[in-house]
């Protein structure tokens, strides 16, 4: 069975409504509205780029997005994306991104998918790990042992703990099942994706950690979430060789949504742009947005 279809406000709302689970920051007091990224190349040395609603809605790449980027690498800027995109591995992240137009090599793409799946050996090597996934989810390359949550009851209770990477095929059913199997047998709950939703071209879709915060407030287990906006993604990026020593004040995080890209961003340190004409927010009243969060990015910009 399909899912209600939902709006940019409900989740906006929703967000709020889960913001105790997500991590705090500091801000700035107003924000700085800009064009596009270009203008900042005075400013920003490395831009984190989200891929939804930054580079791309659904399948379609954001006209100019990889023009941008084109220009960023001859002008010697650092480019690299923070996705929270868990369905499928950096490999094949890269080739829908190459597809899409985008010249990113595999160090460049950083997901929330390698950090959950790194988080696997903070657990019992013995453990079986129950996985929200597709059959196209390289279930075949994690480290441990899993079952592929589908229709059979079974294959809930019979693992150690959960790990959710795509709900490309989620079904109410299923999540019935995972929230009953969880409240009679508490275990860990691991999310490879904490977006509520994601702009597609017909819509949003519902993600992970819509869905896990539902079994969150159902069971009481709080889940680990690994991804925007919580630490260890900016973790891996900002501690690699590739940005060791670079003043954060010249990193920017660059993403459409506040609740994930600007809180993250601003958690970590870095300056943090708010992108409104393509992803979750567009169309919406930003200052309203921003004075009812109180999540403040340091410019806005128009498009990517």
């Amino acid at each position: 069975m399909s899912f209600p279809a939902v709006t940019a406000t409900e989740i906006f709302d929703r967000y709020e409504a889960v913001r105790p689970r997500l991590p705090m920051a500091q801000f700035p007091t107003e924000s700085i509205d800009i064009e596009n990224l270009e203008s900042l190349i005075d400013e920003i040395d490395v831009f984190l780029l989200d891929a939804f609603g930054v580079l791309n809605v659904g399948e379609s790449a954001i006209p100019g997005a990889a023009r941008r980027l084109e220009t960023f690498k001859r002008l010697g800027k650092q480019v690299v994306v923070l996705t929270n995109s868990a369905t499928y591995d950096a490999t094949k992240a890269i080739e829908k991104y190459r597809g899409l137009g985008f010249d990113l090599d595999k160090e460049q793409v950083i997901s929330s998918r390698d950090a959950a799946i790194a988080a696997l050996d903070l657990y019992p090597r013995d453990y079986i790990w129950g996985v929200a996934a597709t059959a196209q989810s390289g279930l075949a390359e994690l480290p441990r042992a899993t079952r592929l949550l589908g229709d059979n009851p079974s294959d809930y209770e019979n693992v150690d703990a959960f790990l959710f990477l795509s709900s490309s095929e989620w079904t109410e059913e299923r999540q019935g099942r995972l929230q009953h199997s969880i409240q009679r047998n508490p275990r860990p709950l691991l999310v490879g994706n904490p977006d509520l939703v994601a702009p597609r071209e017909g819509g949003l879709s519902l993600e992970p950690g819509f869905f896990s915060h539902e079994i969150a407030d159902q069971s009481g287990i709080v889940p680990h979430f690994y991804g925007k906006p919580f630490s260890d993604v900016f973790d891996r990026a900002l501690k690699s060789s590739a940005l060791a020593g670079i003043d954060r004040r010249r990193i920017a995080m660059v993403g459409d949504t506040l609740h994930t890209d600007i809180l993250g961003g601003a958690a970590a340190g870095v300056r943090t742009v708010l992108v409104t004409g393509h992803g979750l927010l567009k169309g919406l009243d930003i200052p309203e947005l921003i004075a009812r969060s109180g999540i403040v990015p340091d410019f806005i910009a128009a498009t990517t």
